[in-house]
């Protein structure tokens, strides 16, 4: 169980917020599914959705994510329920189905959107009071997408979500979040429908000293803390902790960066960066940062640094247009 507690400093004197940790009822369920955008970057799209007579099912929410990734999020009201199971087994009814959900896209999000959508990389999202360590090493067995958040209230205005584990199925080990670095990892080609090139066809491409430069950077972001996934799709790199805080799209004689920082609010930009936020490109995030060198590199760390831990933070879904 976590260990997380809350203090209300007042006049340099200390109290303790008590939590709530119950199990999630239906009130909390909606609240989450009004602010998903917010919490989780998720574009709520359905809640309680069927899955239809033959399959049976009921899916507690359905999204859509930054990254154009169908999104399950599956809550855990009880000790003994196994949502780790029922989402799996919503996964494979998604993938199943997936004119059904790009219909639903559609209706809710527009054309645009569901014309986008990247069926490389679904997600199940579980959400529950706490896990047991059985739920987090079943993940790390399974090669999906899975992430495990837990929840905590204090009082009626506070709300804390954690994430407790993630696996990809990008990840070739399958074991801890960050148990994958780098261009060298085993990644599966996905061909863009759209005629950019997959990012994962640029890496054989890529001139040594970029392809050491990249590495550089997923070892440099990575080291920022155990809770970073790297998550490889189809047109870009993608850096997340419960949310996108930086992604990489990779160039014939560069790399471009892009962080969820509003370019507004810094005093200075880098030489090599530039505001983004009204103009299409692919990736998240308004400051785009171009890397040739190491030194490109040294310069974006900081920065890089404040993206992470949330500071300045802006961005919002962004695709080339």
């Amino acid at each position: 169980m976590s260990d997380i507690k809350l203090f209300h400093l007042k006049s340099g004197k200390a109290t303790e917020l008590q939590s709530d940790a119950s199990d999630l009822e239906r009130p909390l369920q909606s609240l989450i599914e009004a602010n998903l955008e917010t919490l989780l970057g998720i574009r709520f799209l359905a809640t309680e959705y069927s899955t239809g007579k033959t399959h049976a099912g009921r899916i507690d929410s359905l999204g859509l994510d930054e990254n154009d990734c169908p999104v399950i999020l599956e809550y855990k009201r009880s000790v003994g329920e196994n949502v780790i199971n029922q989402g799996l087994f919503y996964l494979d009814w998604l993938m199943d189905h997936q004119a059904e959900f790009k219909l639903l896209a559609m209706d809710k999000l527009g054309k645009p959107a569901a014309d986008r959508i990247d069926w490389t990389a679904p997600r199940l999202v579980c959400i529950a009071a706490d896990f047991t360590k059985y739920d987090g090493h079943a993940v790390q067995q399974i090669n999906r997408n899975i992430e495990l958040i837990r929840y905590r209230r204090f009082g009626e205005e506070l709300l804390l979500l954690e994430l407790a584990n993630a696996t990809s199925a990008n990840n070739s080990h399958g074991t801890a979040i960050k148990s994958v670095k780098g261009p060298k990892a085993k990644v599966v080609a996905a061909k863009s429908t759209s005629g950019d090139r997959a990012f994962a066809d640029w890496l054989p491409l890529l001139p040594p000293h970029l392809t050491n430069l990249l590495t550089s950077l997923e070892d440099y972001v990575v080291s920022l803390g155990d809770d970073v996934q790297r998550k490889e799709l189809k047109l870009y790199l993608a850096f997340k902790r419960l949310k996108n805080f930086a992604t990489v799209v990779a160039q014939k004689n560069r790399l471009l960066l892009y962080l969820h920082l509003n370019p507004e609010k810094l005093s200075l930009l880098p030489a090599n960066g530039r505001d983004v936020g009204q103009q299409g490109h692919w990736g998240t995030g308004d400051l785009e940062l171009s890397l040739t060198s190491q030194a490109d590199l040294d310069t974006a760390k900081p920065l890089i640094l404040m993206s992470y831990e949330g500071r300045g933070a802006a961005g919002t879904h962004a695709t080339a247009s």
